[in-house]
């Protein structure tokens, strides 16, 4: 049975009370709510395990991820950046549910506070965080389909001054671009949007030269120039 309204105020009241108490760098074990809320991430971890599926892994983690909201949003609204397990966890479930706003909200307040993931995770926060984000835009547009360009954005201003390899950076620019493009002819984008679309490219093979770009920075650099001499015909001409 699903919490009433009241449990659930209190629940996030109570989070909000403790994750207060705690600095960065100090653990929240100990605390009650998070105490419980391990428990139940413990119970759900074991029912993920059952499932074999990375797609279905994805659709149970939506479906639990509602119950975790009051203790996310008392942490947020109090919290210091205490270490909490719970949150890190939490941000990477509703990236891999696809609540990539959700997991964003979560990854603002994680690097503002300088937390790390727990040690099972070999990633750097700032490198899964963008990694996550730039696979599941360019795993979209491998089959013609796009991204939400806000939520690549964000995820780029919030990682800018992050540590990782220059092959996942390269990724997130590749992604904005393709996203600029789509699938159309690049000669459709208007040229502000073909700009951006070449920087991020140019910024991609300069960090990894085996990225992937190269044909999308020759289609680009096309359209720019075709749009560059039909600006300065229609100028000539006016």
């Amino acid at each position: 049975m699903a919490d009433s309204p009241a449990k659930r105020h209190l629940r996030r009241v109570l989070a909000a009370q403790e994750a207060a108490t705690r600095h960065a760098d100090q653990p929240m074990d100990g605390a009650g709510q998070f105490e419980l809320t391990m428990m139940q991430l413990h119970q759900d971890r074991l029912r993920l395990k059952q499932i074999q599926s990375n797609e279905g892994k994805a659709q149970l983690k939506a479906q639990l991820l509602p119950a975790y909201d009051p203790y996310v949003e008392g942490v947020l609204a109090e919290g210091k950046g205490a270490t909490d397990e719970v949150i890190t966890t939490l941000m990477l479930w509703n990236m891999d549910a696809g609540r990539y706003a959700e997991g964003l909200q979560l990854a603002e307040y994680v690097l503002a506070h300088g937390m790390k993931m727990p040690d099972r995770f070999q990633r750097t926060t700032g490198c899964l965080v963008a990694e996550e984000v730039a696979e599941a835009a360019l795993n979209a547009q491998k089959v013609g389909g796009t991204f939400d360009g806000a939520i690549l954005e964000r995820a780029q201003l919030l990682t800018t001054d992050q540590d990782m390899p220059d092959e996942v950076r390269a990724k997130l620019h590749l992604a904005q671009a393709r996203n600029i493009l789509g699938v159309n002819d690049p000669e459709q984008v208007p040229g502000e949007a073909v700009n951006r679309a070449v920087e991020h490219l140019q910024a991609a093979l300069q960090l990894h030269g085996s990225c992937g770009g190269k044909k999308d920075l020759e289609r680009a650099l096309r359209a720019q120039k075709k749009q560059a001499t039909a600006a300065a015909t229609g100028d000539s001409n006016g």
